[in-house]
């Protein structure tokens, strides 16, 4: 009478990590989507930078473009904020549903809005209030996303599974890019200028109300659900204040990452163009060939943190991000072909996996349950607007200045401080408070 009870409950097991791996790809593909729509904007505001803004010369107007793609980021912190607090209170799965939610709007106001020669001064107001509803979704959506995946994943694979994390990110970059190569071959300059930069925004909202409907049958994590059931309850605010440390260690821990980040990747397009001297065809290919050997490299590092330990290959980033900046910047300031600028960029970004890969999974190992996607998505949120929604701006204000080589060394110390708290803070892995939910 007792064999078939281990069957019954092997085939429970089953379907739980069943179940689990979809909820993981549902969470995942979700946040691909959003990516893209927050990347589509960089990707195009080569094209649009003219249609929203007074004619003027290409700096002047991609100027304009970065404040706005700053401003985005101002939002960032308030969303990491409100989807935090949602996320511990009602659920991760009702915060990542919210968050692709506002993305589709974002992204449909930004499709239907007319250029500056027809509306005016509405047209930049307009095309900053879809911003900062983009903003807002992002914000919310990494904390969760990095709770959601962290505690969604076993023990032994955590490292592994949260790297999809930034496979979906850097996946939803090269959508945009390849919608990108695919209009710059099909159109004609003036169709992209006039009408075929808005296409890749329609793009976005339809995948987004897709996302919608993937997300719906997502299951919830069990650390929430624990924390739903425990009988002592407090104010979030409370359990935020008791952990500055790991707060602070959080900023500490991005800043030089998230920077890095964005000069490889969103801001790589417009220096080749910009500053190489690169066609928009030819910069667009190489950005394209980096970020898809970029993303394939997540996983297998996430991997070997689970192997190693998180701290070695913060370590490892750092140090090699402190000591090869400028060198890698400045060369790639005078190289003349395709190929160098190519290794060039990769060689940047394998230093830069050093942080991608693992980050969201430290943060998350950080916080206890009840205050996960809060204390993960606020301050990074903080420390990616002050540092990674700037750095276009920057980049392009020290160029305008005629010191563009100031901005290499602005990243070199960013990184280098970073540097100092994974030296001195605990392996994740072997301290991780995802153990106790």
């Amino acid at each position: 009478m007792q064999s078939p009870a281990p069957a019954s409950a092997d085939a429970t097991t089953t379907r739980t990590t069943s179940s689990r791996l979809r909820s993981i790809f549902s969470g995942s593909v979700g946040n691909m989507v959003e990516w893209y729509d927050w990347y589509v904007y960089a990707a195009f505001s080569l094209y649009f930078a003219q249609v929203f803004f007074p004619k003027g010369d290409l700096t002047a107007q991609l100027l304009n473009t970065a404040a706005i793609f700053a401003v985005g980021f101002l939002m960032r912190p308030l969303g990491g904020w409100l989807m935090g607090l949602y996320a511990d209170r009602k659920g991760r799965k009702a915060a990542l549903m919210a968050s692709v939610l506002l993305m589709c709007f974002g992204s449909l106001v930004i499709a239907l809005t007319p250029s500056y020669e027809t509306i005016g001064v509405a047209a930049p107001i307009l095309l900053v209030l879809a911003r900062l509803m983009q903003g807002l979704s992002v914000g919310g959506e990494y904390g969760t996303s990095a709770t959601y995946l962290s505690e969604m994943a076993s023990k032994e694979h955590r490292g592994f599974f949260s790297s999809f994390q930034y496979v979906t990110l850097i996946s939803g970059q090269l959508i945009a890019l390849a919608v990108l190569i695919v209009l710059q071959q099909t159109l004609t300059e003036e169709q992209l200028i006039s009408w075929g930069w808005r296409v890749p925004f329609v793009i976005g909202a339809m995948c987004a109300v897709v996302a919608l409907y993937l997300r719906r049958g997502m299951e919830e994590t069990e650390s929430f659900t624990k924390t739903q059931q425990s009988k002592k309850k407090e104010r979030t605010i409370t359990i935020l204040m008791r952990h500055p440390k790991e707060l602070l260690t959080v900023v500490g821990l991005t800043m030089g990452g998230t920077l890095a980040f964005y000069t490889y990747t969103t801001y790589m397009q417009k220096y080749l163009v910009n500053t190489v001297g690169f066609s928009k065809g030819e910069s667009t290919a190489i950005s394209a060939a980096t970020l898809f050997l970029f993303m394939c490299l997540q996983p297998v590092i996430g991997a070997l943190s689970d192997k190693i330990g998180r701290r070695p290959i913060l370590i490892a980033f750092g140090v090699l991000g402190t000591l090869f900046t400028v060198p890698i910047l400045t060369t790639l300031h005078t190289i003349e072909t395709w190929w160098g600028a190519f290794f060039l960029i990769m060689a940047a970004l394998i230093i830069v996996s050093g942080y991608t890969s693992i980050n969201a999974i430290v943060k998350a190992e950080l916080f206890p349950a009840q205050i996960r996607a809060l204390g993960v998505g606020l301050p990074y949120a903080l420390t990616v607007s002050i540092f990674g929604g700037t750095a276009e701006l920057i980049a392009l204000w020290f160029k305008q200045a005629g010191m563009e080589s100031g901005y290499y060394w602005y990243v070199t110390a960013c990184i280098a401080c970073s540097l100092l708290v994974y030296v001195f803070m605990k392996d994740t892995r072997d301290n991780s408070r995802i153990d106790a939910d």
